[in-house]
């Protein structure tokens, strides 16, 4: 397990206790593994340590009530005073509710909501998600500098319906156009139709030859869908283009080359170097791009971190300079952006809600660079549209 240089032992009574809820290794593997991690760095609590650690079923949208009762039991620990969520699925917010009614002294995280961001926001002290946003326009950027000239954004209708979804693919649309690219956009089967995952994959391993030669070798490719990603990632390491959007190097990566990790995981750094030699070896350095960390591991650890350090009064929870020092200390050498979130329909900040953007890894080459690249402020604009009070709006979502 990857710890880093400024790990700590377990306390051998800690003063407090930080509940943590991540999906299981089968679900959500990453997010797993940060609580391992954090359990290891700061122990468990049944054992006088910190963290004590739960998850929700694989089948999360049948079993609601199994997820609130996890999080509601989490509060009955007298010692518990922060609980992170990892992955806000369905029945999060209502969690939330019941433990704020029963210990408002408890301090609320969601890493990445699935659940409407104002109505988690709602019951929650701290909402995290990838900033689709931002991407929206960094993505294509990073595409051009490594020597891509056209962009194709491959989804299918059920994704394009999603509010950050739909608004990045009109954000990447126009920041093409700004840059110099040319922006198409191609169907694809949802994993969730009657095709299911294997057919979703074999449409992507059967068309993106013919995209290939299609749009040109200089072609960058986004798929919305991580099912469809590896078979991806697969023609462009054989055939050429480029693909600089993956939030971890064990996204398609390690299926698309045959790569074993077993002996590598939960170390990143390691992870990393093993994947970026395979890339290099197989002829597609410089062209495909990734975080260096698991996002979702990353939210685990720094979220736990942050509720750790506002606890004992280190960090304030307002701070977004505080909340990315969480995230850079279990990242060494990547670097975080962080910033609130705008609601499309009001044009409201929302204070608790905070968008964060990992810099992207050129494998073969090393970071770009795009947390410190200012988005211009237009593109954030892109997309929205006046919330209505008949509720369509909910319907357009």
């Amino acid at each position: 397990m990857f710890l880093t240089a400024l790990s700590e032992p377990a306390l051998a009574q800690a003063d407090f206790h930080i509940g943590l809820m991540t999906g299981t290794v089968s679900a959500a593997e990453d997010s797993l593994r940060g609580a391992e991690s954090l359990i290891n760095r700061y122990g468990s609590a049944e054992n006088g340590g910190m963290i004590l650690h739960v998850t929700y079923p694989d089948q999360f949208i049948s079993e609601m009530e199994t997820t609130i009762g996890q999080i509601v039991g989490l509060a009955d620990d007298p010692k518990m005073k922060a609980i992170v969520v990892s992955h806000g699925i369905p029945g999060t917010t209502e969690g939330f509710r019941r433990v704020r009614e029963r210990r408002p002294d408890i301090l609320l995280f969601v890493g990445e909501a699935h659940e409407d961001l104002n109505v988690v926001a709602s019951a929650a002290d701290l909402v995290v998600n990838a900033d689709s946003f931002s991407r929206g326009y960094l993505i294509p950027l990073a595409a051009k500098e490594v020597g891509a000239k056209n962009f194709v954004h491959i989804s299918f209708p059920r994704h394009m319906s999603f509010e950050t979804l739909g608004r990045r693919r009109a954000i990447m649309e126009e920041a093409c156009r700004d840059l110099g690219l040319s922006f198409y956009a191609e169907s694809a089967p949802d994993p969730l139709s009657d095709v299911g995952v294997a057919g979703a994959q074999q449409f992507i391993l059967e068309k993106m030859p013919v995209w290939l030669k299609k749009y040109g070798r200089d072609t960058a490719f986004l798929c919305t869908n991580y099912t469809h990603i590896e078979p991806m990632l697969t023609r462009v390491i054989e055939q050429g283009g480029y693909v600089v959007d993956l939030f971890s190097p064990i996204m398609g990566l390690p299926g698309a080359l045959g790569i074993d990790l077993s002996r590598e995981k939960g170390n990143w750094p390691a992870i990393l170097k093993k994947v970026e030699r395979f890339v290099v070896e197989a002829g597609a350095g410089g062209r495909i791009g990734t975080g260096a960390f698991s996002y979702d591991y990353t939210n685990v650890v720094a979220l736990a971190e942050f509720g750790k350090r506002c606890i004992e009064g280190k960090a304030r929870l307002e701070s977004l300079t505080d909340l990315r020092a969480c995230y850079e200390l279990h990242t060494p050498g990547a670097h975080w952006s962080a910033i609130h979130y705008v609601d499309a329909g009001t044009g409201l900040r929302l204070k608790n809600v905070v968008l964060v953007n990992q810099d992207i890894y050129i494998l073969g080459r090393g970071y770009f660079g795009i947390t410190e690249t200012k988005v211009p402020e237009k593109y954030f604009r892109i997309g929205a549209f006046p919330r209505r009070s008949d509720g369509a709006d909910a319907q357009r979502r």
